[in-house]
C-alpha cells in the first residue's frame, strides 16, 4: 500500500503529461496524446528534419515509484551541493528532461543533416509496462531507439527480462476445531515452497550469460487464510523470475511447471496466473552504424564511455522486440533510483542533452 497522505491529484502520471503537453504545444510540433488507462496517457511528438530519411526514437517513462519512507520532500526539487533531490529526479525525470531539451533545440535550430526524431513519453514502466506496450501497438517505427534510464552516460546494450506470476493452492475450508474435515491450502503451499526453493538454487547454478550472469527466481509474497480458527481453502505466492536473452516468459513458467510435476509430493492441483512480462534486451550488433555513431557522440562530449549489461528491465526490450534496435542511456546513477533521498547530480544533465543533440545531428 502507498502513503495515504498524498492527494489524489498527485497520483498517476496525468499532471506530468499535462506539463509535457504544454511544452510540446509551445514548440508547435505535431504530437499525439493516447489514453492507456484512466489518468495515464502516452505522449508522442515528431520532429521532422529537413530532407532526412532517418528516424530516431527517444523514449522516457513518466511514472515513478511510490514515495513511502522517503526522508526528503519528494516533490520539492531542492538543489543542494550540486544535487537535485526528489522522487524521480534520477529515475527517470532527468532522462526525460534532457530528451525534451535536445528535442526542443532541434525544433528551434532545424540543423541541416539532422535525423527525424520521435519523442515518446510513456506510462506505467515501473509496474506492468502498459505504456510501452501501447506505443508498440500504435505502430511506432524508427531506425534506432534510445531509452532513458540512469546510466552515467554509459550505454546499456543488454539486460535481463522479467516475468511475474502467481501460484495458488486450493483446499477445503472448515472449522479449525476439526481440521481433519478440511484440506489445508497453506500446508499444500508449504510443499510447493520447499520444491521451488530447490528449483531456485538449481537455476542460480545453471549456465550463466557471459555478461548478465545466471537467471534468477524469487518468491516475494505469500498470503492465505481468513482467520486462525478456519482451515484455509486458498494460499498464494507471487514469483519474480529474471530472464536471460533467448528465454521467454512462457518458457520460464513452463520450465517450473515441469519441475513441480516431477515432484512426488506435489500430488494436488494448483492454478497459475501470469501478472506481467518484460522480455530481455538482446544486444544490437557491436558494429551497428547507429550504435557506433551514438558512441562517437558520447565520447566527443564526455571523453569516454563503457558498454554495460544490467540485471534490471527497461522499456528498451519491448521496443527492440518490435524490430527497432535499442539501447539504454541517460544521466544519473542507477544506485540513486528508488532511494529514500533520491537525487541526481545537476552536472550530469547538460552533457547528456548535448550528446543526444549531436547524435541526432549526425555529428561528433
Amino acid at each position: 500500500m502507498g502513503r495515504t497522505d498524498i492527494p489524489a491529484e498527485l497520483t498517476l502520471e496525468h499532471r506530468v503529461t499535462d506539463y509535457l503537453e504544454a511544452q510540446l504545444k509551445a514548440l508547435g510540433v505535431a504530437y499525439r496524446r493516447t489514453i492507456v488507462a484512466p489518468g495515464r496517457d502516452n505522449l508522442v511528438a515528431k520532429y521532422r528534419a529537413p530532407a532526412s530519411s532517418e528516424t530516431i526514437l527517444w523514449e522516457a517513462h513518466q511514472d515513478t515509484v511510490p514515495v513511502d519512507a522517503m526522508v526528503i520532500d519528494p516533490f520539492a526539487a531542492n538543489v543542494e551541493g550540486g544535487k537535485l533531490y526528489g522522487r524521480g529526479a534520477c529515475d527517470v525525470k532527468a532522462g526525460g528532461a534532457v530528451m525534451l531539451a535536445a528535442f526542443a533545440r532541434l525544433v528551434r535550430e532545424q540543423p541541416v543533416g539532422s535525423a527525424n526524431v520521435t519523442l515518446a513519453f510513456t506510462v506505467d514502466e515501473e509496474h506492468t509496462f502498459l505504456g510501452v506496450q501501447q506505443l508498440v501497438k500504435d505502430g511506432v517505427t524508427a531506425d534506432f531507439a534510445i531509452i532513458a534510464e540512469p546510466t552515467m552516460w554509459n550505454v546499456v546494450v543488454a539486460h535481463k527480462g522479467v516475468v511475474r506470476w502467481r501460484i495458488e493452492t486450493h483446499g477445503r475450508a472448515c472449522h479449525s476445531s476439526r481440521p481433519e474435515q478440511g484440506v489445508n491450502a497453506v500446508y499444500r503451499m508449504a510443499k510447493v515452497l520447499n520444491a521451488v526453493e530447490i528449483y531456485a538454487e538449481a537455476l542460480r547454478n545453471s549456465t550463466a550469460h557471459p555478461t548478465l550472469g545466471p537467471p534468477t527466481f524469487s518468491v516475494g509474497m505469500i498470503g492465505g487464510g481468513v482467520s486462525p480458527n478456519t482451515v484455509p481453502d486458498r494460499c498464494s505466492i507471487e514469483i519474480d523470475r529474471r530472464l536471460l536473452p533467448g528465454e521467454t516468459a512462457d518458457g520460464a513458467i513452463a520450465h517450473l511447471e515441469a519441475f513441480l510435476k516431477s515432484r512426488a509430493e506435489i500430488d494436488f492441483a494448483y492454478t497459475v496466473t501470469r501478472n506481467l512480462a518484460c522480455p530481455p534486451l538482446n544486444p544490437v550488433a557491436s558494429d551497428h552504424p547507429f550504435l557506433c555513431r551514438f558512441e562517437t557522440a558520447i565520447d566527443s562530449v564526455v571523453g569516454t564511455h563503457e558498454r554495460h549489461s544490467v540485471p534490471y528491465g527497461t522499456d528498451a526490450s519491448t521496443i527492440a522486440d518490435a524490430g527497432i534496435p535499442s539501447v539504454v542511456f541517460g544521466p544519473g546513477d542507477i544506485a540513486q533510483a528508488h532511494t529514500k533521498d533520491e537525487w541526481i547530480e545537476v552536472a550530469q544533465l547538460e552533457p547528456a542533452a548535448e550528446i543526444l543533440f549531436r547524435f541526432a545531428c549526425r555529428k561528433a
